[in-house]
């Protein structure tokens, strides 16, 4: 008899394959109903594409709209994120899980003990202050991808090295060819980028993944002279959780400090600076899953 391990697992998969399966059925379900609508009237116009209908949203002006647009479309785990650490004296940075335990004597074991690890985790969840304080410059938020169910809200592509203005063109290429939105952000270092795509719903981070493999792919196959050396990783970096973790994570971008250097902004086709970041925000149409399914089984075919 399967261990219950295995059992859970099993349930997962069919959990998920469930969520995708309504999301399908509603999807066609409002698409029957439109083309019936439009056969009942007479010359009628066709329904405005979802890019139509965002063109006409409202750009958040208040500091609250701004952080609730902002949350609504960089959504990854609520219940935990990182912040950047730098040790000046040893020259050293990374990220760890925001905890109101950290470093609190008897209590917290870093770095004996992993924050994934840990009996005493007190994590912090993602609130508006957290992402104002990042928005502001304060501090850097990093949140991790993959939920729980091992479903993402969104998948990033990271380009860094030299090559990296060349290979992001290529990749939006690619993307424009096949109708999917996205945008682009400079990395924090300045030298390389970020390919953002929003979805609907959660995807299975494993069906997401197969989507930006089979856009890069794509790409190397339309520009054969190119090798995309600058192509990193994507993010969610795993198709599963791993044990005792978080899965990667990825900065996000708008960061204060950072963006007064030119760094984590949004880029126009010329890779140039967007004068508005929250026009370009608010207008950003989301990609539905199914959209990702019918990709991926074409792929597959």
């Amino acid at each position: 008899m399967p261990d219950k391990e295995k059992l859970n697992e099993e349930l997962k998969a069919a959990e998920i394959r469930q969520a995708a399966l309504k999301q399908e059925r509603d999807e066609l379900g409002a698409h029957l109903e439109d083309l019936r609508r439009r056969l009942a009237i007479p010359n009628a116009a066709p329904s405005l594409p979802r890019a139509a209908e965002s063109s006409t949203a409202t750009t958040p002006k208040t500091p609250a709209d701004k952080i609730a647009l902002f949350r609504s479309l960089f959504r990854g785990r609520e219940d935990v994120f990182a912040r950047l650490w730098i040790n000046e004296k040893k020259g050293k940075k990374g990220y760890a899980p925001a905890c109101s335990h950290e470093w609190v004597r008897g209590i917290c074991d870093k770095p004996r003990v992993k924050c994934g690890e840990c009996p005493d985790q007190a994590f912090l969840a993602v609130d508006d202050r957290g992402i104002r304080d990042h928005l502001q410059g304060r501090h850097v938020v990093g949140i991790y991808p993959m939920l729980q169910d091992e479903t993402c809200w969104r998948l990033a592509v990271d380009f860094d090295k030299a090559s990296w203005q060349t290979d992001v063109s290529a990749f939006v290429e690619t993307c424009r060819a096949r109708d999917l939105p996205m945008v682009v952000e400079r990395s924090r270092s300045g030298n390389g980028a970020h390919v953002w795509f929003f979805f609907e719903s959660p995807v299975a981070a494993v069906l997401a993944r197969q989507m930006g493999c089979l856009l890069l792919t794509e790409t190397m196959s339309r520009r054969h002279q190119l090798g995309l050396e600058s192509y990193d990783r994507l993010f969610p970096n795993q198709d599963t959780m791993p044990r005792g973790g978080f899965g990667n994570l990825i900065a996000l971008p708008l960061q204060g400090q950072a963006r007064r250097s030119g760094n984590t902004v949004f880029l126009d086709d010329d890779l140039a600076p967007i004068a508005d970041p929250w026009r370009l925000l608010a207008t950003q149409e989301r990609i539905a899953a199914s959209r990702i399914q019918d990709l991926v089984g074409e792929a597959h075919r």
